[in-house]
């Protein structure tokens, strides 16, 4: 759970977490952030920002190709339904108007 703290004026500052690293992963994260002019901790943001992103465009895009292919199955099965005629004849609605 991330923590929240106060500044000096009482506004909140933004959550805070920890994360623990692999000496390489932070050793790359460093080298990110010094090739972009950044902080490391910003160039964290920035990064799991980007896979938060992609994460959810992979899983929409999942879950509309998931409906596509229920539809498609829905739809292949009526088409394999055989037509079948109505046992009786058809009855001819008939509407009265009120009469005032």
């Amino acid at each position: 759970m991330a923590t929240r703290q106060n500044s000096t004026n009482g506004k909140p500052k933004s959550p805070r977490i920890q994360v623990v690293l692999p000496e390489f992963i932070c050793e790359q994260l460093t080298i990110l952030a010094s090739n972009e002019s950044r902080t490391v901790s910003n160039m964290a943001k920035v990064l799991i920002q980007e896979g938060i992103k992609k994460y959810f465009e992979k899983e929409a895009t999942s879950l509309v190709s998931e409906n596509n292919l229920i539809t498609d199955k829905f739809r292949d099965n009526l088409e394999k339904q055989s037509v079948r005629r109505l046992n009786r004849a058809h009855q001819r609605i008939k509407y009265y108007k009120k009469s005032d």
